[in-house]
Protein backbone atom coordinates (compact mmCIF):
# COMPACT_ATOMS: atom_id res chain seq x y z
CA UNK A 1 0.00 0.00 0.00
CA UNK A 2 1.59 3.51 -0.83
CA UNK A 3 -1.58 6.11 0.18
CA UNK A 4 1.41 7.83 2.06
CA UNK A 5 3.15 8.76 -0.98
CA UNK A 6 2.99 12.61 -1.96
CA UNK A 7 4.96 14.96 -3.05
CA UNK A 8 5.99 16.27 0.24
CA UNK A 9 7.15 13.35 2.51
CA UNK A 10 6.25 12.88 6.08
CA UNK A 11 8.34 10.14 7.16
CA UNK A 12 6.03 7.36 6.75
CA UNK A 13 5.77 8.59 3.11
CA UNK A 14 9.66 8.48 3.06
CA UNK A 15 9.69 4.99 4.50
CA UNK A 16 7.03 3.73 1.60
CA UNK A 17 8.77 5.34 -0.99
CA UNK A 18 12.04 4.13 -0.42
CA UNK A 19 10.56 0.43 0.00
CA UNK A 20 8.99 1.05 -3.11
CA UNK A 21 11.85 1.93 -5.05
CA UNK A 22 14.25 -0.74 -3.30
CA UNK A 23 12.36 -4.04 -3.05
CA UNK A 24 11.94 -4.41 -6.74
CA UNK A 25 15.80 -4.74 -6.76
CA UNK A 26 15.71 -8.13 -4.41
CA UNK A 27 16.13 -10.93 -5.93
CA UNK A 28 13.76 -12.81 -3.46
CA UNK A 29 10.71 -10.62 -4.69
CA UNK A 30 9.15 -12.43 -7.76
CA UNK A 31 6.36 -10.06 -7.92
CA UNK A 32 5.61 -6.86 -7.04
CA UNK A 33 2.96 -4.80 -7.33
CA UNK A 34 1.75 -1.16 -5.18
CA UNK A 35 -1.98 -0.18 -4.38
CA UNK A 36 -4.25 2.62 -3.42
CA UNK A 37 -7.32 1.74 -1.94
CA UNK A 38 -9.23 1.01 -4.44
CA UNK A 39 -7.03 0.52 -7.44
CA UNK A 40 -3.25 -0.24 -8.71
CA UNK A 41 -0.39 1.94 -9.31
CA UNK A 42 1.62 1.29 -12.35
CA UNK A 43 4.60 3.59 -10.60
CA UNK A 44 4.98 4.85 -7.15
CA UNK A 45 7.00 7.71 -8.42
CA UNK A 46 3.91 9.45 -9.68
CA UNK A 47 2.15 9.89 -6.41
CA UNK A 48 5.68 11.17 -5.54
CA UNK A 49 6.13 13.55 -8.54
CA UNK A 50 2.39 14.69 -8.11
CA UNK A 51 1.47 13.27 -11.45
CA UNK A 52 -0.86 11.11 -10.29
CA UNK A 53 -4.27 11.56 -8.40
CA UNK A 54 -4.83 8.93 -5.18
CA UNK A 55 -8.42 8.52 -5.96
CA UNK A 56 -10.34 5.39 -6.76
CA UNK A 57 -11.29 5.35 -10.80
CA UNK A 58 -14.74 6.94 -11.72
CA UNK A 59 -16.39 3.39 -11.79
CA UNK A 60 -15.14 2.63 -8.94
CA UNK A 61 -16.62 5.61 -7.16
CA UNK A 62 -20.04 5.40 -8.76
CA UNK A 63 -20.31 1.18 -7.92
CA UNK A 64 -22.31 -0.02 -5.31
CA UNK A 65 -20.36 -1.04 -1.96
CA UNK A 66 -20.59 -4.98 -2.50
CA UNK A 67 -19.21 -4.35 -5.43
CA UNK A 68 -16.64 -2.50 -4.73
CA UNK A 69 -15.67 -4.82 -1.60
CA UNK A 70 -15.85 -7.74 -4.09
CA UNK A 71 -13.65 -6.60 -6.59
CA UNK A 72 -11.27 -5.26 -4.16
CA UNK A 73 -11.10 -8.42 -2.52
CA UNK A 74 -10.38 -10.34 -5.64
CA UNK A 75 -7.94 -8.18 -6.85
CA UNK A 76 -6.13 -9.20 -3.07
CA UNK A 77 -6.77 -12.89 -3.17
CA UNK A 78 -3.45 -14.46 -3.04
CA UNK A 79 -1.40 -11.85 -2.56
CA UNK A 80 1.05 -11.24 0.55
CA UNK A 81 -0.03 -7.37 1.43
CA UNK A 82 2.33 -5.13 3.35
CA UNK A 83 0.24 -2.13 4.53
CA UNK A 84 3.70 0.32 5.74
CA UNK A 85 1.22 2.90 7.42
CA UNK A 86 -0.24 1.41 10.20
CA UNK A 87 -3.40 -0.09 8.83
CA UNK A 88 -4.23 -3.16 5.91
CA UNK A 89 -6.72 -2.61 3.30
CA UNK A 90 -10.00 -3.48 4.61
CA UNK A 91 -10.27 -6.31 1.89
CA UNK A 92 -7.27 -7.73 2.75
CA UNK A 93 -7.64 -10.99 4.52
CA UNK A 94 -4.33 -10.65 5.87
CA UNK A 95 -1.04 -9.45 5.64
CA UNK A 96 2.31 -8.00 7.26
CA UNK A 97 1.36 -4.26 9.44
CA UNK A 98 4.33 -1.58 10.27
CA UNK A 99 3.66 -0.20 13.62
CA UNK A 100 6.12 2.99 13.62
CA UNK A 101 4.57 3.91 17.02
CA UNK A 102 1.51 3.79 19.20
CA UNK A 103 1.52 7.33 20.28
CA UNK A 104 -2.21 7.73 19.11
CA UNK A 105 -3.21 6.03 22.30
CA UNK A 106 -0.26 6.46 23.92
CA UNK A 107 -1.04 10.49 24.05
CA UNK A 108 -4.10 10.69 22.58
CA UNK A 109 -4.41 14.65 22.99
CA UNK A 110 -1.44 15.19 21.05
CA UNK A 111 -3.36 14.11 18.20
CA UNK A 112 -6.26 15.76 16.14
CA UNK A 113 -9.33 14.32 17.15
CA UNK A 114 -10.45 12.86 13.29
CA UNK A 115 -6.97 10.93 13.22
CA UNK A 116 -7.87 9.77 16.78
CA UNK A 117 -10.84 8.34 15.93
CA UNK A 118 -9.38 7.07 12.71
CA UNK A 119 -7.42 4.29 14.93
CA UNK A 120 -10.39 3.56 17.74
CA UNK A 121 -12.54 2.41 14.51
CA UNK A 122 -10.00 0.69 12.44
CA UNK A 123 -6.80 -0.04 13.86
CA UNK A 124 -8.23 -3.43 16.26
CA UNK A 125 -9.34 -4.48 13.08
CA UNK A 126 -6.20 -4.37 11.48
CA UNK A 127 -4.20 -5.91 14.47
CA UNK A 128 -6.61 -9.15 14.33
CA UNK A 129 -6.07 -9.10 10.92
CA UNK A 130 -2.80 -9.32 10.43
CA UNK A 131 -0.64 -12.54 10.46
CA UNK A 132 3.05 -10.24 10.92
CA UNK A 133 4.17 -7.15 12.28
CA UNK A 134 7.22 -4.83 11.88
CA UNK A 135 8.32 -2.07 14.35
CA UNK A 136 11.08 0.47 13.40
CA UNK A 137 12.74 -0.17 16.80
CA UNK A 138 12.84 -2.60 19.98
CA UNK A 139 11.15 -0.36 22.14
CA UNK A 140 8.06 -0.01 19.98
CA UNK A 141 8.28 -3.74 19.75
CA UNK A 142 7.73 -4.29 23.56
CA UNK A 143 5.21 -1.67 23.88
CA UNK A 144 3.31 -3.24 20.38
CA UNK A 145 3.34 -6.80 21.74
CA UNK A 146 1.87 -5.40 26.06
CA UNK A 147 -0.53 -3.34 23.98
CA UNK A 148 -1.80 -5.97 21.71
CA UNK A 149 -1.30 -9.04 23.41
CA UNK A 150 0.68 -10.76 20.41
CA UNK A 151 3.44 -12.76 20.83
CA UNK A 152 6.67 -12.19 20.30
CA UNK A 153 7.45 -14.14 17.21
CA UNK A 154 4.67 -12.27 15.41
CA UNK A 155 6.95 -8.56 15.27
CA UNK A 156 10.00 -7.84 13.52
CA UNK A 157 12.31 -5.09 14.14
CA UNK A 158 13.83 -3.38 11.19
CA UNK A 159 15.12 -0.05 11.55
CA UNK A 160 14.95 2.58 9.38
CA UNK A 161 17.49 4.49 7.30
CA UNK A 162 19.17 7.52 6.66
CA UNK A 163 19.58 8.30 2.76
CA UNK A 164 22.94 8.75 1.55
CA UNK A 165 22.61 12.53 0.75
CA UNK A 166 23.07 13.53 4.00
CA UNK A 167 26.94 13.94 4.55
CA UNK A 168 29.02 16.07 5.98
CA UNK A 169 29.40 19.31 3.21
CA UNK A 170 31.95 22.51 3.30
CA UNK A 171 30.72 25.63 4.23
CA UNK A 172 31.50 26.73 0.51
CA UNK A 173 29.22 24.66 -0.87
CA UNK A 174 26.34 25.98 1.33
CA UNK A 175 26.18 29.88 0.44
CA UNK A 176 23.55 29.34 -1.98
CA UNK A 177 21.55 27.55 0.53
CA UNK A 178 22.51 30.26 3.24
CA UNK A 179 21.26 33.38 0.47
CA UNK A 180 17.90 31.56 -0.08
CA UNK A 181 17.04 31.14 3.71
CA UNK A 182 18.59 34.33 5.42
CA UNK A 183 21.34 32.20 7.10
CA UNK A 184 24.70 31.96 8.56
CA UNK A 185 26.16 28.57 9.49
CA UNK A 186 26.58 27.35 12.81
CA UNK A 187 23.15 27.68 13.99
CA UNK A 188 20.51 25.43 16.09
CA UNK A 189 18.57 23.73 14.36
CA UNK A 190 15.42 20.91 14.65
CA UNK A 191 13.59 19.29 11.92
CA UNK A 192 10.10 18.29 13.09
CA UNK A 193 6.58 18.74 12.94
CA UNK A 194 5.09 21.46 15.17
CA UNK A 195 2.67 18.91 17.49
CA UNK A 196 2.31 18.59 21.18
CA UNK A 197 4.51 15.62 21.87
CA UNK A 198 7.40 16.90 20.05
CA UNK A 199 8.27 19.86 23.00
CA UNK A 200 9.46 22.81 20.56
CA UNK A 201 7.92 25.01 23.33
CA UNK A 202 10.53 23.94 25.65
CA UNK A 203 13.25 24.32 23.17
CA UNK A 204 12.01 27.67 22.69
CA UNK A 205 11.95 28.20 26.38
CA UNK A 206 15.42 26.73 26.95
CA UNK A 207 17.00 28.71 23.68
CA UNK A 208 15.47 32.67 24.97
CA UNK A 209 17.53 31.55 28.15
CA UNK A 210 20.95 30.93 26.71
CA UNK A 211 22.97 33.75 27.21
CA UNK A 212 22.57 36.98 24.70
CA UNK A 213 25.81 36.76 22.61
CA UNK A 214 25.30 32.91 22.64
CA UNK A 215 21.64 33.07 21.04
CA UNK A 216 22.71 35.99 19.07
CA UNK A 217 25.67 34.07 17.70
CA UNK A 218 23.43 31.23 17.29
CA UNK A 219 20.41 31.41 16.32
CA UNK A 220 17.39 28.94 16.35
CA UNK A 221 16.20 27.41 13.48
CA UNK A 222 13.21 25.81 13.07
CA UNK A 223 11.62 23.20 9.86
CA UNK A 224 8.78 21.26 9.62
CA UNK A 225 5.03 21.39 8.94
CA UNK A 226 3.33 23.30 11.02
CA UNK A 227 1.26 20.46 12.62
CA UNK A 228 -1.74 21.24 14.76
CA UNK A 229 -2.71 21.99 18.36
CA UNK A 230 -0.13 24.29 18.62
CA UNK A 231 -1.76 27.84 18.26
CA UNK A 232 0.21 29.20 21.54
CA UNK A 233 3.07 27.81 19.79
CA UNK A 234 3.10 29.92 17.09
CA UNK A 235 2.52 33.02 19.07
CA UNK A 236 6.21 31.72 20.79
CA UNK A 237 7.71 31.56 17.25
CA UNK A 238 6.83 34.59 16.53
CA UNK A 239 8.17 36.51 19.53
CA UNK A 240 11.80 34.92 18.70
CA UNK A 241 11.49 35.59 15.08
CA UNK A 242 10.56 39.40 16.03
CA UNK A 243 13.66 39.37 18.35
CA UNK A 244 15.80 37.92 15.75
CA UNK A 245 17.24 34.87 17.37
CA UNK A 246 14.64 32.40 15.94
CA UNK A 247 13.86 31.47 12.27
CA UNK A 248 10.98 29.24 11.48
CA UNK A 249 11.22 27.94 7.90
CA UNK A 250 7.80 25.86 7.54
CA UNK A 251 8.22 23.09 5.34
CA UNK A 252 11.97 22.34 3.61
CA UNK A 253 11.83 20.68 0.35
CA UNK A 254 13.96 17.38 -0.09
CA UNK A 255 16.30 18.78 -2.09
CA UNK A 256 17.09 21.32 0.55
CA UNK A 257 16.88 19.34 3.63
CA UNK A 258 20.72 17.95 3.32
CA UNK A 259 21.99 20.97 2.80
CA UNK A 260 19.91 22.65 5.94
CA UNK A 261 21.21 19.74 8.07
CA UNK A 262 24.77 20.21 6.87
CA UNK A 263 25.19 23.89 8.15
CA UNK A 264 23.81 23.32 11.08
CA UNK A 265 26.12 23.86 14.65
CA UNK A 266 23.77 21.58 16.71
CA UNK A 267 21.01 19.49 16.06
CA UNK A 268 18.12 19.27 19.05
CA UNK A 269 15.49 17.18 19.10
CA UNK A 270 13.35 16.79 22.29
CA UNK A 271 10.39 15.09 21.42
CA UNK A 272 9.26 13.25 24.65
CA UNK A 273 7.86 10.10 21.86
CA UNK A 274 8.81 8.41 18.81
CA UNK A 275 9.16 5.42 16.90
CA UNK A 276 12.46 5.71 15.86
CA UNK A 277 13.88 9.34 15.28
CA UNK A 278 14.79 9.86 12.20
CA UNK A 279 15.84 13.75 12.05
CA UNK A 280 19.09 12.90 14.95
CA UNK A 281 20.29 10.11 12.51
CA UNK A 282 20.23 12.42 9.75
CA UNK A 283 21.75 15.25 11.26
CA UNK A 284 24.43 13.01 12.37
CA UNK A 285 25.27 11.45 9.19
CA UNK A 286 25.50 15.70 7.90
CA UNK A 287 27.73 15.61 10.58
CA UNK A 288 26.00 17.56 13.22
CA UNK A 289 26.66 17.29 17.10
CA UNK A 290 23.13 16.07 18.47
CA UNK A 291 21.23 16.75 21.56
CA UNK A 292 17.57 14.30 21.83
CA UNK A 293 15.56 13.81 24.92
CA UNK A 294 16.29 10.18 27.20
CA UNK A 295 12.48 9.39 26.58
CA UNK A 296 11.08 6.18 24.54
CA UNK A 297 13.23 5.03 21.61
CA UNK A 298 15.41 7.78 21.30
CA UNK A 299 18.24 6.59 23.50
CA UNK A 300 18.10 2.62 21.67
CA UNK A 301 18.52 4.67 18.38
CA UNK A 302 20.99 7.82 19.03
CA UNK A 303 22.95 5.19 21.32
CA UNK A 304 26.16 7.05 23.15
CA UNK A 305 26.13 9.58 19.81
CA UNK A 306 24.17 12.11 21.52
CA UNK A 307 23.74 14.12 24.68
CA UNK A 308 20.44 13.63 26.57
CA UNK A 309 17.91 15.98 28.00
CA UNK A 310 14.86 15.82 30.21
CA UNK A 311 13.19 18.26 28.09
CA UNK A 312 10.69 19.21 30.91
CA UNK A 313 13.55 19.82 33.16
CA UNK A 314 14.60 23.95 32.21
CA UNK A 315 17.83 24.23 33.99
CA UNK A 316 19.28 21.11 32.75
CA UNK A 317 18.01 21.43 29.11
CA UNK A 318 19.69 24.83 29.24
CA UNK A 319 23.02 23.63 30.77
CA UNK A 320 22.71 21.35 28.22
CA UNK A 321 22.23 23.19 25.58
CA UNK A 322 25.41 25.81 26.17
CA UNK A 323 27.42 22.38 26.09
CA UNK A 324 26.31 21.82 22.80
CA UNK A 325 27.40 25.05 21.54
CA UNK A 326 30.47 25.81 23.48
CA UNK A 327 32.17 22.64 24.89
CA UNK A 328 34.43 21.80 21.55
CA UNK A 329 36.10 19.01 22.92
CA UNK A 330 32.64 17.36 22.79
CA UNK A 331 30.97 18.65 19.54
CA UNK A 332 34.23 17.09 17.94
CA UNK A 333 33.45 13.54 19.65
CA UNK A 334 29.64 13.76 19.22
CA UNK A 335 30.65 14.22 15.33
CA UNK A 336 32.85 11.43 15.16
CA UNK A 337 30.18 9.28 17.24
CA UNK A 338 27.62 10.67 15.14
CA UNK A 339 28.76 9.52 11.52
CA UNK A 340 29.68 6.02 12.81
CA UNK A 341 26.06 5.56 14.51
CA UNK A 342 24.39 6.77 11.49
CA UNK A 343 26.75 4.51 9.14
CA UNK A 344 24.16 1.57 10.71
CA UNK A 345 21.17 2.98 9.53
CA UNK A 346 20.52 2.44 5.67
CA UNK A 347 17.26 2.40 3.39
CA UNK A 348 19.03 -0.37 1.31
CA UNK A 349 19.42 -2.59 4.78
CA UNK A 350 16.04 -1.52 5.47
CA UNK A 351 14.80 -3.20 2.53
CA UNK A 352 16.24 -6.08 2.31
CA UNK A 353 15.24 -6.81 6.25
CA UNK A 354 12.10 -6.02 5.44
CA UNK A 355 12.24 -8.29 1.72
CA UNK A 356 13.37 -11.14 4.63
CA UNK A 357 10.00 -11.01 6.54
CA UNK A 358 7.45 -11.08 2.97
CA UNK A 359 10.15 -14.40 2.32
CA UNK A 360 9.29 -15.70 6.06
CA UNK A 361 5.83 -15.11 6.22
CA UNK A 362 5.29 -16.29 2.94
CA UNK A 363 6.67 -19.97 3.70
CA UNK A 364 4.58 -19.71 6.82
CA UNK A 365 1.19 -19.21 5.08
CA UNK A 366 1.87 -21.61 2.19
CA UNK A 367 3.09 -24.60 4.68
CA UNK A 368 -0.65 -23.84 6.63
CA UNK A 369 -2.58 -23.81 3.55
CA UNK A 370 -0.97 -27.39 2.67
CA UNK A 371 -1.62 -28.69 6.14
Amino acid sequence: MVEALAPQLSGIGRYSWELARRLPQNPAIETLRYRLPGRWVEDPAYLVEGRLLARRPWFRRMAPRPIRTWLNRRELRGSLVHGPNYFLPVEAETGIVTIHDLSVFTFPKAHPAVRVAQFERQFRKSLDKAAHFITDTATIRDELIAFAGISADMVSVVPLGVSEAYHPRSVESLNSLFRRYGLEGGYGLCVSALEPRKRIDRLIQAWSSLPRALRDHRPLVLAGVKGWLNDDLHQRIERGRVEGWLHFLDFVSEADLPELYAGAGLFVYPSIYEGFGLPPIEAMASGVPVIVSNRSCLPETCGDAALYIDPDDHAGFLETLVCGLTDEAWRKAAIDRGLVRASRYGWQRCADETALVYQKLWRDLNSASVR
